[in-house]
């Protein structure tokens, strides 16, 4: 069969039968198909079926798979182009693609370049020292310093908890790094989060605020989709995202200390802190917990904000947020926020 003879599909994404479709193909290629995607193509031949398929989540390249019986047709590349060609038409021209270790000389040939790499993911840009260039464009202290922390937060939104978490991992430092997330998949869009932020740690002067662009943490991006192992899942993203922090983040600015709050309420944070105990002792970082501070005997929680936002009971939020977060709750954005709350089941 001749390059030509493949026809291609487009979903924005696929549904029902097409997406069934696009899920058993990828099952018979051992991967996993993506429920966060938002646009697909696939290469199908004159008979019918799936040759090659991509996905685009933002500006992710997602679920690359080709047929074995049309290996070495060029059809990868042609997916991958169609695939940056709809990202290029969104806006989005730093893309990422996440792999299989055995694919790097593949997407490299197609102008992606290697990120970080662990036994079981590829973690890929297609600019090249692109987080190099990054890490080393963010602010750093004017003169040497002896103890560097560093803490990564979503804070959505900004509480007294995690005032107190920054303030007490900043007076064990000479300089605090405090990275806020900065994808907008909560509840509180990331420009929001982070200037409640800023505005939440006024007065603590040895700390150094950043965004974490698409470099840290960012639960649209982990590649459990090509996991055969999906008890594994969560430990392997873990460790993809905390080795780039200490190859990348950590040694440009370095960080001795990450700070972290202790974490009763969400399994997935806690076992991200397990995780974490573990890759940065192999750099020799030093992993500290902080117990979290409690209202009335309760450990105060982004969560029990929103939850109170969506009841209507502001009281007890002002109880458990800075003053600077209590005024923008209150305004027409903040308000807008707690309507979208309450209409969610």
């Amino acid at each position: 069969m001749e390059y030509s003879q493949f026809y291609e599909e487009y979903g924005e994404p696929f549904v029902g039968r097409k997406k069934k479709r696009v899920q058993e193909f990828l099952k018979s290629m051992e991967l996993q198909y993506d429920e966060g995607v938002e646009y697909t193509v696939n290469l199908v031949t004159q008979d019918g079926e799936i040759a090659a398929t991509g996905s685009l989540q933002h500006n992710v390249l997602k679920c690359v798979a080709v047929d074995d019986r049309y290996q070495g047709m060029g059809l990868s590349s042609r997916v991958v182009t169609l695939l940056m060609n709809r990202a290029m038409e969104k806006g989005s021209s730093h893309l990422f693609v996440f792999t299989k270790p055995k694919n790097i000389a593949m997407f490299s040939d197609l102008g992606f370049f290697p990120i970080i790499k662990t036994n079981d993911v590829l973690f890929m840009e297609n600019t090249r020292d692109g987080i190099r260039n990054y890490v080393e464009s963010l602010e750093r202290p004017s003169k040497e310093v002896q103890t560097v922390g560093a803490i990564v937060a979503n804070c959505n939104p900004f509480t007294n908890g995690h005032r107190y978490l920054i303030e007490t991992a900043a007076s064990q430092c000479d300089v605090l790094h405090l990275f806020v997330l900065s994808e907008d998949r909560s509840t509180f869009p990331a420009k929001v989060r982070y200037e409640l932020v800023k505005k939440g740690v006024q007065g603590l002067d040895n700390v150094i605020l950043h965004k974490t662009s698409d470099y840290l943490i960012s639960s649209a991006v982990f590649p459990t989709y090509f996991i055969k192992e999906q008890s594994r899942a969560e430990e392997i993203n873990c460790e993809l995202d905390l080795r780039i922090f200490c190859e990348y983040f950590a040694k440009e600015l370095g960080i001795s200390k990450r700070f972290v709050g202790t974490e009763p309420f969400c399994q997935v944070t806690s076992a991200y802190n397990r995780v974490m105990k573990k890759i940065c002792g192999e750099y020799g970082i030093e992993v500290v917990e902080i117990p979290r501070k409690k209202q009335n005997d309760v450990e105060i929680s982004a969560s029990k904000v929103r939850a109170c936002m969506k009841a209507g009971d502001y009281e007890s939020i002002r109880e458990i947020v800075p003053p600077t977060t209590m005024e923008f709750l209150l305004s027409d954005e903040g308000k807008k926020i707690a309507e979208k709350l309450a209409q969610q089941d």
